[in-house]
């Protein structure tokens, strides 16, 4: 894509030269908004111009004569087109700080702005040469091994994506409703490419979508991504499948770094790869059992500390390590492993031959040795390109009886497979092919980092959010936000006991975050048009610590926080508000104990002017608050969210936590769940007693960081709890437990959120000196019980992350202050025990962001921040 300078400016003008703009459309053009589409008319001048680097066209610009606006930006961009082309080296060069840090995720989060870069257009013209050049490739005279080896001419198909069985095994399949029945999305076109085949087509191939229903988010892997995929008859043997996949990708090679190099070189120059791909024209093609001796003879031990094994699939570090080796020893970034293990294949795979098998196995006998034997090998290979697969290819099985012996091993079952079986029971020829993923395949060539970055829309586990929920959505009707103005027929604000109460509209709209608000320090704006809410606690520096997103739909999000929030003060409200600091007015906080849950207490005002600093922002309420007020942003934090659909999650059964399980039951560990008003009062009392050990133990830690106090009997209408109760020891001993089988080891408390949420783990405390797995089994209560719900959601709240990732607005020297200062608070106070031990119980981490107008996160903002989350002993 090209892009050229244009100078709109006022000039003095003579009868030679093209009349100048006037200062009124100077000032006009200057107020447009970046990305605004416009019809230029103007000179081309080259003699004046020094060098523009900014752009395509580096010795030229335009002298703007004429300026007409075709398409206006409604709404300021999240960052321009410039920003998303800088480079990593821009990034720490001076002009870096004239310009916002654009991340990873908020260039995918604005993927339509971050598409209109010269270096995702360079990616996308690259993945049409890829797939073109594939076509070509199997379609008849383009492919030179087919003179070797008499392949006829491929067919191009295009298989249904809906199908009545699984197509793999090891690999997840989305589920899905079929008139009454159950259909899954195809994880390839296997089956239909092998039917092809049955039916006499010789060669078939297809460019069309694959689905996989894996909870990997990783930067290798997609739920969704674009197949290239081929099956092709075989005349005398396996390898002639690999001689024409090998044949395919190095021409697809020629091709990016020929007709594309100068889409190549931008992309090298955003993502920082140094070097072209490197491959061989006679390719380096090796035994799997050779490819991990090479591993072993270099030491390589996985996690665990113990070499790879010959009859195992390689893991990713593995595959990343041969890679270097490969590199080392050959000098190429591409090369084939033969003879995969039967372990690492799919049921249709044709076992190898007993020649090859007796070869390969009197090379890696059965011994001791590192590695082990070869074990049972098939007719199929891998081709790796800069030390990552890339496709996986070989030959299928082929005889109806085989193949359902091979399926039986597997434990597939034959329904909803008859008619690919069918192929089979009435005669199909040897054959074999290879899927390529045309997303990896663009990362891998070019080195993007990112396989998201090959997807002009990606797909992997986090897409696809819900959307805000109406009425039909939330737990209260008579608390939504959505109903009719509260103000219809008041002309002044209603009293606070007619706006829908806090604990009603955390389990209407409410996360993690603003279960907090429920704590004495917090105050809560009320909204008194739609009863939606903000909750913040003002800081003594003059600061309000904003924290969560606002209680209401998120329709809603810009009409409650725009009015309300800006550059300067938080005391800009409108007057559909509870709060005004400007008037003697009255804020109401949420509810300080049981008794009082649903009543709202008063607070003195006005209020001095605050400066906003925004806590636990959401992806959408950050976008909103950058996008529209300009805000700058990052993160260190994340939610911990745990996606059950009505199953465990697998790391229950983790052997370490199961373990621990399995030893707390053996010392008489167990767990009942109650409603508050179900717990006798004796137990409350104990249960407190131990709140307060736990409290006074964690007193001698020094500083914590906190976003609530332990108050476990609050909205207990919305809370359900999980005791964990042990014979008692000669070290547990109370008034109150004197008379007591049992004592309370761990208590696990489950907050009830919005629909879309589900459930909080509000309180995990594992008391002193209790069993060890107490809590892991308190837990496990906790997760069957959110599971049998049908919520399938639950989220353990936040915790702190690795490091500190600037989002928006973010640059230079503020960076590394920002993350120096986060570096000894987290390493002080060890942030990240937290993430660690939820991780084990299966969470995977959501971003949450930190927020803040321009000049609010200076050294004061940070201290108020930093005041607000530690608690002192």
């Amino acid at each position: 894509m090209e892009t050229v300078q244009g100078v709109v400016q006022t000039t003095t003008t003579t009868t030679t030269t093209p009349p100048s703009p006037s200062a009124h459309m100077v000032h006009w053009a200057s107020r447009l908004r970046p990305e605004s589409i416009v019809h230029v008319k103007g000179t081309e001048d080259t003699e004046d111009t020094e060098e523009v680097r900014s752009t395509s066209v580096h010795n030229a610009e335009i002298r703007v004569i004429e300026l007409h606006v075709i398409s206006r930006v409604e709404e300021r961009v999240p960052f321009t087109v410039y920003d998303a082309d800088l480079n990593k080296d821009d990034k720490e060069a001076k002009l870096a700080s004239l310009t916002p840090y654009i991340t990873d995720r908020a260039r995918l989060g604005s993927r339509i702005i971050h598409l209109r870069s010269a270096s995702a257009q360079a990616v996308f013209r690259i993945q049409s040469t890829m797939s073109l050049t594939f076509r070509s490739n199997c379609y008849e005279g383009k492919n030179v091994v087919r003179t070797l080896t008499r392949i006829p001419p491929f067919l191009e198909i295009h298989t249904p994506k809906l199908q009545g069985g699984a197509s793999e095994s090891g690999a997840s399949v989305f589920k899905l409703k079929y008139f009454g029945r159950l259909a899954f999305l195809a994880q390839s076109p296997q089956l239909f490419k092998q039917m092809a085949i049955a039916a006499d087509f010789g060669g078939v191939f297809e460019v069309g979508p694959v689905f996989r229903a894996e909870n990997s988010n990783t930067k290798r892997h997609l739920t969704e991504y674009t197949g290239l995929d081929l099956e092709m008859g075989i005349q005398r043997e396996y390898h002639e499948v690999m001689l024409v996949v090998d044949s395919v990708l190095k021409a697809i090679f020629r091709e990016v770094y020929g007709k594309r190099r100068r889409e190549v070189e931008v992309v090298k120059r955003q993502f920082g790869v140094g070097e072209d791909l490197v491959w061989k024209e006679k390719t380096v093609v090796m035994a799997f059992a050779d490819g991990i001796q090479m591993l072993i003879d270099d030491g390589w031990v996985d996690d665990s500390g113990k070499p790879p094994r010959k009859d195992e699939d390689l893991s990713t570090r593995a595959e990343i390590r041969l890679g270097e080796l490969v590199k080392e020893k050959y000098k190429t970034d591409y090369y084939i492993l033969d003879l995969f293990p039967k372990s690492a294949r799919p049921f249709y795979t044709m076992p190898a031959s007993p020649s090859t098998q007796s070869h390969l196995s009197a090379l890696h006998p059965n011994s001791p040795a590192p590695g082990g034997p070869c074990g049972p090998l098939t007719h199929s290979f891998d081709i790796f390109v800069r030390g990552q697969e890339i496709t996986t290819g070989g030959q299928r099985i082929h005889t109806y009886p085989a193949l359902l012996d091979s399926m039986a091993a597997h434990d597939i079952s034959a329904r909803g497979l008859e008619e690919y079986l069918d192929g089979f029971k009435w005669g199909a020829p040897p054959h074999g092919g290879a899927g390529i993923g045309l997303e990896r395949l663009v990362m891998l060539v070019l080195g993007l980092g990112d396989v998201r970055y090959g997807s002009m829309y990606p797909r992997d586990p986090r897409s696809l959010p819900e959307p805000p929920r109406g009425l039909e959505g939330v737990r209260h009707v008579e608390a939504s936000t959505m109903g009719v103005s509260r103000l219809s027929q008041q002309r002044l604000a209603p009293p606070a006991s007619s706006l829908p109460p806090i604990p009603s509209l955390i389990a209407n709209y409410g996360d993690a975050a603003n279960t907090s608000w429920l704590d004495d320090r917090y105050l809560v704006w009320r909204d008194v048009v739609s009863g939606g809410a903000i909750g913040f606690v003002p800081s003594s520096s003059g600061y309000a610590i904003v924290v969560g997103d606002p209680l209401c739909d998120e329709s809603q999000y810009v009409g409650i926080v725009h009015p309300r929030t800006n550059d300067s003060v938080l005391s800009g409200l409108s007057t559909n508000s509870t709060l005004d600091p400007s008037s003697e007015s009255t804020i109401t906080p949420g509810p300080t104990s049981p008794s009082t849950q649903n009543q709202n207490l008063t607070y003195p005002s006005p209020l001095p002017p605050l400066k906003p600093i925004w806590l636990l922002a959401s992806s959408h309420l950050e976008r909103i608050l950058g996008s529209r007020l300009s805000w700058s942003s990052f993160t260190c934090i994340a939610e911990s969210r745990v996606e059950l659909e009505g199953e465990v999650p697998g790391a229950l059964e983790d052997k370490e936590v199961a373990r621990k399980v399995r030893k707390a039951e053996s010392e008489g560990v167990s767990v009942g769940a109650e409603e508050s008003k179900a717990i006798a009062l004796s137990l409350k009392h104990a249960i407190d007693e131990r709140i307060e050990e736990w409290k006074e133990g964690r007193k001698t830690k020094g500083g914590q960081v906190r976003l609530t106090d332990v108050e476990v009997w609050r909205d207990y209408i919305h809370r359900v709890y999980f005791v964990a109760l042990a014979p008692k020891t000669k070290n547990t001993t109370s008034a109150t437990e004197e008379e007591e089988d049992n004592i309370p080891v761990s208590l696990v408390v489950l907050h009830q959120l919005s629909p879309l949420h589900g459930f909080q783990v509000k309180y995990a405390l594992d008391f002193p000196s209790s069993s060890s797995g107490s809590i892991e089994l308190t837990l496990s209560s906790a997760m069957h019980f959110v599971a049998s719900t049908g919520s399938g959601r639950l989220t353990f709240g936040t915790s702190a992350t690795s490091r500190l990732t600037p989002t928006r607005g973010l640059r230079g020297m503020r960076i590394k202050v920002l993350s120096h200062a986060y570096e000894a608070i987290s390493d002080r106070m060890a942030l990240r025990g937290k993430g660690e031990f939820r991780k084990k119980m299966g969470a995977e981490e959501e971003d949450v962001f930190i927020c803040f107008p321009r000049g609010g996160m200076g050294a004061r903002g940070a201290k108020a921040v930093l005041d607000f989350c530690v608690a002192e002993s």
